[in-house]
């Protein structure tokens, strides 16, 4: 049984806390972006070596996520969110201190550990935020993601480009620690929902193992070739070992992601939308910033810097942070499917936008705003589903995996888009360079990717409450269902 919600003047501060850990740990993926081209120079290493840094952090990321989801399930979500919070600290502690590509990839491995602060944050909101205030609360915490990367990039390329890059690190350490201490002080103890189960032990290792073994061909495959021995092997390795996982999990008493709640058609459809969204949402993140720092002889490029095109995404970051509350109250007004749909209509013509305003900066900053504002409404919306499908013993496990599905379409989307921006180019000056008509295929990509996801959002079946939901002691942080 849940804990009575906190006071509405005590629950604001409590969102106010898991929105900042939400923000923190998006900072930390996109924390080296301004580094990438340095990195071979800094680590003494090779650039195939040096890309592990990124690697590193989404491999670690998606095995801990779904794991720390289950966890927070069994032992309290508080608990989860300062264990997430000790590697973001120490990862961070050790790449500023890193001289070389192995410590530094270590903590980055680190870093990823504390992913698992943005499910837990929002499974968190269900137990402690009252009823009213549930919808915005859910949708503030969800979009944070963005939020930290539309801003976090600007700032990591400000410090980058005038200070040293170790300054980088020190910084996200101290925020990560401001965070461990406001998760102490600020969130409240709750009684874990699913006390007393047992951890699924072989069912965690499965899936880290099939998580990494796919998610490692996705993300390099470019890299080794898709057709090579090492890319068809692990693709082969995922599917036998998740399909084994899979079997194990519908014979164990208590799986680490009940794939029987999944499979129920809300939640298998918010899940499969919940892909296509994250594909759809990187598209852009790969076009738009390349765009704008190309240099203008290409007569397509805008010549900005990495810092002036940072600046040019951070209003993109703003808007979802105001629209985020805003598709709060319209769930709590037509329900969470609406405010999806709703969403991804508008993410998709965010990217319509970009295809018109290709050669202008401020064209495409209004593009990435509309974009954003479509994301912060569909991500606000997708934990709101989620929840309002499974028990309350399942609520971090279940938003656990749905990260999980958008970190997947994430991937996917950096895979298929960087295959045709690498595929459709042009020679200048003796550099190949990617054509206008391949940023135009990766725009149209991601807006095609978005409608898909719309068809599939449609098709999402009105709610059935859950048995473990319609008790009299549990209404009043039930989330909204529609």
């Amino acid at each position: 049984m849940n804990a009575p919600p906190p006071k509405a003047a005590h629950s604001g501060g409590v969102v106010a806390t898991l929105a900042l850990a939400g923000v923190t740990a998006a900072i930390m993926q996109t924390l080296v972006t301004p580094l990438l081209a340095d990195l071979p120079r800094i680590l003494h290493t090779t650039a195939s070596n040096s890309a592990w840094v990124i690697t590193t952090t989404l491999l670690v990321g998606a095995v801990c996520v779904p794991v720390f989801g289950r966890l927070g399930d069994l032992v309290g979500k508080r608990l989860m969110l300062l264990v997430c919070a000790v590697p973001l600290v120490a990862g961070s502690v050790v790449c500023a201190l890193s001289s070389s590509v192995v410590p530094m990839i270590v903590g980055r491995g680190l870093q990823g550990v504390g992913m698992g602060m943005i499910p837990l944050g929002i499974a968190l909101l269900r137990d402690v935020v009252p009823r009213e205030k549930l919808s915005s609360s859910i949708a503030l915490v969800s979009a944070s993601m963005g939020i930290g990367g539309g801003l976090g990039l600007p700032i990591a390329a400000a410090v980058a480009e005038y200070a040293s890059w170790r300054v980088l690190f020190w910084g996200s350490a101290g925020l990560a620690a401001v965070v461990a201490v406001l998760i102490w002080f600020v969130v409240p103890v709750v009684p874990a929902a699913a006390k007393g189960q047992r951890f699924d032990a072989p069912g965690a290792v499965g899936l880290g193992v099939g998580l990494v073994c796919l998610l490692l061909a996705i993300s390099k495959g470019a890299d080794w070739g898709w057709a090579s021995a090492t890319t068809v092997a692990l693709f082969a390795a995922a599917v036998l070992v998740l399909l084994g996982w899979g079997a194990w999990e519908v014979r164990t008493r208590e799986p680490i992601v009940d794939l029987r709640t999944t499979a129920r058609p809300r939640v298998l459809l918010t899940n499969l939308a919940s892909i296509f969204v994250g594909c759809a949402m990187y598209s852009s993140m790969l076009v738009i910033p390349q765009l704008l720092q190309f240099p203008k002889a290409t007569g397509y490029g805008l010549g900005q810097s990495m810092l002036a095109a940072g600046l040019w995404l951070a209003p993109g970051g703003i808007m979802m942070m105001i629209v985020s509350p805003l598709g709060g109250k319209l769930t709590n007004a037509r329900g969470p499917k609406f405010t999806l749909i709703s969403g991804i209509i508008v993410l998709a013509a965010g990217y319509a936008s970009a295809l018109a305003l290709l050669g202008s900066a401020p064209g495409l900053m209004l593009a990435i705003m509309i974009m954003n504002s479509g994301v912060g409404l569909a991500y606000g919306a997708i934990p709101a589903l989620i929840m309002g499908s499974v028990p309350l013993s399942e609520t971090a496990a279940a938003n656990g995996f749905n990260s999980l599905m958008r970190s997947l379409g994430t991937s996917i989307g950096a895979a298929v888009v960087g295959v045709v921006l690498a595929q459709l180019t042009v020679k200048m000056g003796g550099y190949t360079l990617t054509s206008e008509n391949g940023f135009r295929t990766g725009l149209a990509i991601g807006c095609g990717v978005a409608i898909l996801a719309g068809l599939i959002a449609a098709t999402i079946p009105k709610s059935t409450p859950t048995k473990e939901s319609t008790p009299t002691t549990q209404k009043e942080t039930a989330p909204i269902e529609g």
